[in-house]
């Protein structure tokens, strides 16, 4: 949680610190009274996909090469997105020289484009070609499933953060502070928590799960496989 511990850290630089006050200003009133809690709204988009079979499995070795003396045959390729936008409703006080804000944020996480290949030397339809799609349909779970994971991670550490009362700044600061804590701070630890489906992905992709497809549909995968294996 480094950047989390960051953003923290940040927060108090931004805050007007209570322990200051024996008592709330007239200033302090009137932002927790008349100022809407700060909100912090999350949402993922689901991921529509397309299968593409264009691609040779030549093609598809050289997007991403697999362990010695393999081929790729099939590939689910995709990009991790957020997006964050900030909106800052303010309140000055002209005698203390101090600004109140309750931040709007928005942030939307998705995984786009998301293309499955399979090698275009296996026919649609076919027992190669499907077990192929099956293990690629693996992948897609594993990005599907783990979005909404984020969602719910980065949603209670915005929570924690965001939902609270106004936070306060020297006048004309807030927004460029806020802007700053959510480019360094938040957007690399959203980024971090969307990389951790790498590992899971992976774990598909053992050799095990390589020798197997190797060998299904009574020899259909080698019998395409092995004359570029000798040719390689």
């Amino acid at each position: 949680m480094k950047i989390l511990a960051f953003a923290c850290a940040f927060a108090l630089a931004l805050l007007w610190p209570h322990s200051s006050w024996a008592a709330r200003t007239a200033f302090q009133a009137q932002c927790e009274d008349s100022m809407a809690k700060a909100v912090s709204v999350l949402y993922s988009t689901p991921s529509g996909y397309t299968i593409n079979n264009t691609v040779s499995f030549h093609g598809l070795s050289a997007m991403k090469p697999g362990p010695a003396n393999t081929f790729v045959l099939g590939l689910t390729k995709t990009e991790s997105r957020s997006t964050i936008s900030l909106k800052t409703p303010t309140l000055i006080d002209p005698v203390s020289g101090y600004e109140c804000v309750a931040p709007r944020i928005t942030v939307a996480l998705l995984y786009s484009p998301v293309v499955v290949y399979v090698g275009s030397e296996f026919r649609p339809g076919s027992c190669a070609y499907q077990e192929i799609l099956a293990h690629e349909m693996r992948h897609l779970k594993t990005y599907l499933d783990h979005l909404p994971k984020v969602e719910v991670t980065v949603r209670a550490a915005l929570a924690r953060r965001f939902n609270d009362k106004p936070l306060y700044a020297r006048r004309g600061q807030a927004m460029a502070l806020l802007q700053q804590e959510l480019n360094t701070g938040w957007a690399p630890y959203i980024k971090n928590e969307m990389a951790k489906v790498d590992p899971l992905q992976a774990a598909i992709d053992t050799p095990q799960e390589y020798a197997r497809l190797s060998k299904v549909c009574a020899g259909e995968v080698q019998s395409i496989v092995r004359p570029a294996n000798r040719n390689r």
